[in-house]
């Protein structure tokens, strides 16, 4: 068994929540387990590294599972690490994006001067649905003046399309199906 298959052997699966007729696909039994643990940062690190010539200035973890990932990408590839969180969460001048979920409207603040002009970011998350709250970290970056290399995600819910609404190239390791 590969160990993208391994991994999403190990997804929790937890159908009517947080809403019925929505199945949450949960990622923490994949931290729960070290091996799983370690062979999805390995992943995500080795599939950044073969596909951008230029190494990323900063990683951009979205609130809140992106936070779990994150940092810990940027410390391998030796790049900041600069949280987007939910509106009234960061100290600070922020900036903030209004934006549509699945099953809301939400706000993504992100802190002046986080990223600078003319660095290059990876956006990371664990899911990507309707690509609402990776669209809003990306327009947090370009107002910044730095830009978006590639959105990266643990799953993909294609059947969203949310990859459509994104202005940098998509990687998720795992593709749900509807």
């Amino acid at each position: 068994m590969s160990d993208v298959a391994h991994l999403k052997s190990l997804l929790g699966v937890h159908p009517d929540f947080p809403k019925k007729g929505i199945t949450f696909l949960d990622i923490f039994p994949l931290m729960r387990d070290p091996y799983a643990f370690e062979s999805l940062i390995t992943h995500l690190v080795h599939h950044i590294t073969t596909t951008h010539t230029v190494k990323p200035d900063v990683i951009v973890g979205l609130d809140a599972r992106g936070f779990l990932l994150g940092p810990i990408i940027a410390m391998r590839l030796g790049a900041a690490f600069v949280p987007v969180r939910k509106g009234g969460k960061l100290p600070g001048q922020v900036d903030t994006v209004a934006y549509e979920k699945e099953y809301g409207v939400d706000e993504f603040q992100m802190q002046k001067g986080a990223v600078q002009a003319r660095q290059k970011c990876i956006v990371v998350d664990d899911l990507i649905a309707t690509g609402g709250s990776a669209a809003a970290a990306g327009q947090l970056i370009k107002s910044a003046g730095g830009s978006t290399l590639e959105y990266l995600f643990i799953i993909s819910l294609p059947f969203l399309n949310g990859a459509d609404r994104l202005d940098a190239p998509v990687y998720a390791m795992i593709e749900a199906e509807d």
